[in-house]
C-alpha cells in the first residue's frame, strides 16, 4: 500500500511540474459546450468531442444545448488552464484546436462528454485521446446522463456509417450512399455508432 501511495504521489508531483513548466492560460467565456475564449481573445474549440449547438436568430437549439454551454461555462470561467495540441493546432476558422487541463489535471474535453454534455468526434489526424474520451461517452451512454437521457427521435431501420470519417447517417442521406464500399458499416441503432465513436451527419443529423 505505501509502494502505491508513494507511486500515486509522485505521479501528481509530475503533473502540477508539468503543469508549471507549461504556458498557462486564462478562460474568459464559453460559447457553447465546446467552445471558449482566451483572457489573449483567442478562440479554444474542444479537440475530439462535440456539444449541442445553440441556436441563434430564432432558430431552435438542439437538445441540451443551453445546458452544455452552462456546465462548461461554470467549469471553465475565469480558470487557469493548459493546452495540449494535437497534430492540428488550428481549424479552418482559425480556431486553436486543443485538450484543455485544468490545474487539477482533469481534462475539459473529457468531463463534458462524461457529463453527457458532448459525443466524441473523431477529427483526424488528432487522435491522441480518442480511446479515453470515447470510454467517457459509454460511461455517459450506460448511465443515459445528459444528452442520452433522450431517446432518438425517428429511428431508421439501419445507419449507414463511414470506417475512414467515423461519421454515421440516415439511409436516406445522400452522403451516406456515397460511402465506398470497402469503409461502409451498418449499425442496427444510432447508440451501437456512438458505442463504437461514431458521430452523427451534421445533414441528415440522425
Amino acid at each position: 500500500m505505501k509502494r502505491k501511495s508513494l507511486i500515486a504521489t509522485l505521479i501528481i508531483a509530475l503533473f502540477i511540474l508539468s503543469f508549471a513548466a507549461s504556458p498557462s492560460f486564462v478562460i474568459r467565456y464559453a460559447y457553447d459546450g465546446d467552445t471558449v475564449v482566451l483572457t489573449t481573445g483567442e478562440e479554444v474549440r474542444y479537440l475530439g468531442v462535440d456539444a449541442p449547438e445553440i441556436g441563434h436568430n430564432g432558430q431552435k437549439s438542439d437538445f441540451m444545448a443551453l445546458e452544455s454551454r452552462n456546465y462548461n461555462l461554470n467549469l471553465v470561467r475565469s480558470a487557469t488552464v493548459r493546452l495540449e495540441f494535437d497534430e492540428e493546432r488550428k481549424d479552418r476558422h482559425g480556431r486553436l484546436l486543443a485538450y484543455v487541463f485544468l490545474e487539477n489535471g482533469d481534462m475539459v474535453n473529457a468531463l463534458v462528454v462524461r457529463k453527457g454534455f458532448a459525443v466524441v468526434l473523431l477529427m483526424k489526424p488528432n487522435t491522441k485521446y480518442f480511446s479515453r474520451l470515447l470510454e467517457c461517452q459509454r460511461q455517459a451512454i450506460t448511465e443515459k446522463t445528459g444528452i442520452w437521457s433522450k431517446p432518438p427521435e425517428k429511428k431508421e431501420l439501419y445507419y449507414p456509417a463511414n470506417r475512414d470519417s467515423h461519421r454515421f447517417h440516415r439511409p436516406s442521406c445522400p452522403l451516406g450512399r456515397k460511402i465506398a464500399r470497402r469503409n461502409l458499416v451498418r449499425f442496427e441503432t444510432s447508440d451501437k455508432a456512438y458505442w463504437e465513436g461514431y458521430s452523427p451527419c451534421r445533414e441528415c443529423k440522425p
